[in-house]
Formats: structure tokens, C-alpha cells, sequence
């Protein structure tokens, strides 16, 4: 399962069924669970540890120093979830002391070619990164988030969950739950409603959605306001809950 060629280093952990192909390099304190495939030329470093069945594809580089000048060889780490693809060319940087000492992926996502993702980031669950997007330090992208491909975001943003980011969009501000952007600088364009209905959000669920929107864009308030307008109109469900603390921590402000 290992070919002839790959270089493995003796404290590397790895399952007994992981496929590691040509000219891969396994360096330093890795751990890889069952299931996970690693194409040719993919070079993954240490500390990191890898869940199971994830597959990377060629020429990546998984789990290097972090691109941060004030790095100074600390053991900072990388750790991926379970069932994620990663393509051609995706790079990803474990995390600094300056923050959290840790990137994270979470579970089930689908990384295109020659995506970036910077030190101390945190990507959640069933997150879609369309080709060359690119995430600053320290962003965190929330669970069934969409970036379009060339999507670049600023540093310490926060993506919301089931938002939408278009092709090319410049992101330097918070994008909240449910939201779709585009454009450089990136505003909001409306709803992901389809992906909302994909996800079995229901009519209702979906029309307050809606109205939390207007909230948000259409009404003129600020941001206090409309975050006291959601809190409002909240259902049992707390199908805004998550919205609600996500703009109540932004710490950049949100798209408008």
C-alpha cells in the first residue's frame, strides 16, 4: 500500500490500510487514520494528524510551518477531520502560539485544487472550497459554507454557516449565516436558498431566514437593532440561534 519511493519517517503513525503513493513524504510526528489515500508527490508534515478516509491528491503540502514571520519553530499542530478530499495543489499551514497552536478541518469536506489555508484556521463540516480560494490567519469558516473559486478572505473573518461567497469575492468583513456575496469588496447579493432547501430547511424555516434578512439589509437599522429584531422573532426551533451568536461575536462587523 506504501510505494517503493515514498519516504516515511519512523515517528510517523500511519494505519496498516493507507495507500501513500510516488515520491510522497511523510515527515515528522504524523498520524494518519484507516482509509486515507495520499497520492504521488504529496508532502505532509508534522505535527499533524490525520482522521480516516480522507484523500489527498498530488503535489500537496499538508501541515508545513505556517507562513508567519513570527514563527519561531514551535511545535504548533494540524488537525484533519474524517471523509474530506483535498486536490491538486491544496496547501494547508498548522497554527501559531499566537493563537489557538492549531489549524483545524472538520469532517465530509470537499477541497478543490490549489486551495490555501493559513495558520490557525478553523474550516468546519461539509464546507466546499472551490479552486485557488484562499484563506488569511485565522479565519473560521462555519459548517456547509460555499466559497467560490479565486474567493480570497482577510484575516480573523468569520464565514457564516449555509453562506454563500461567489466567484472572485474579495471577503474582509464577517459573512453571516445564510448570506450570499460577491464582488471585491464583497456585498450581500440575497440568500442561499437553494442550499437552504437542499439542507431540508422547511417553508417556515425558510421565511424567517428571510425575515432576518430584511432585518440585517433591508430596514435601515444597525447592527444592534437588527440582532434585537432576530432575537425577536426567533422560533422554538432556534433556527436563528446560531445567526444570533454569530453576529452578537463579530468582531469585524459583517458584509452590508
Amino acid at each position: 500500500m506504501i510505494h517503493s519511493t515514498a519516504i516515511i519517517d519512523p515517528q510517523a503513525q500511519i494505519d496498516a490500510d493507507v495507500e501513500i503513493g510516488a515520491y510522497s513524504i511523510i515527515e515528522g510526528a504524523v498520524t494518519i487514520g484507516s482509509g486515507c489515500v495520499v497520492g504521488p508527490h504529496v508532502v505532509i508534515s508534522g505535527p499533524t494528524t490525520i482522521g480516516r478516509n480522507n484523500r489527498f491528491f498530488q503535489f500537496g503540502s499538508i501541515g508545513a510551518e505556517p507562513q508567519d514571520k513570527k514563527y519561531a519553530g514551535e511545535p504548533t499542530t494540524l488537525v484533519i477531520g474524517d471523509n474530506n478530499t483535498f486536490r491538486e495543489n491544496v496547501t494547508l499551514n498548522r497554527g501559531t502560539v499566537q493563537d489557538r497552536g492549531e489549524t483545524r478541518i472538520g469532517n465530509d469536506n470537499w477541497i478543490m485544487a490549489g486551495v490555501h489555508i493559513a495558520h490557525d484556521c478553523v474550516v468546519g463540516n461539509h464546507v466546499i472550497f472551490a479552486n485557488a480560494s484562499a484563506l488569511a490567519g485565522h479565519v473560521v469558516v462555519n459548517d456547509w459554507a460555499i466559497l467560490g473559486g479565486y474567493t480570497l478572505v482577510h484575516q480573523f473573518c468569520n464565514i457564516g454557516a449555509h453562506s454563500f461567497c461567489g466567484m472572485g469575492s474579495v471577503i474582509n468583513q464577517d459573512v453571516p449565516d445564510f448570506v450570499t456575496v460577491s464582488g471585491n469588496l464583497a456585498g450581500p447579493r440575497g440568500l442561499n436558498l437553494e442550499g437552504l432547501k437542499r439542507r431540508g430547511f422547511d417553508r417556515d424555516q425558510i421565511n424567517l431566514v428571510k425575515k432576518a434578512y430584511r432585518a440585517l439589509y433591508r430596514t435601515g437599522y444597525r447592527l444592534e437593532e437588527a440582532i434585537h429584531e432576530i432575537d425577536a422573532i426567533n422560533d422554538e426551533r432556534d433556527t436563528l440561534g446560531h445567526l444570533l451568536a454569530f453576529l452578537k461575536q463579530s468582531s469585524r462587523g459583517i458584509v452590508r
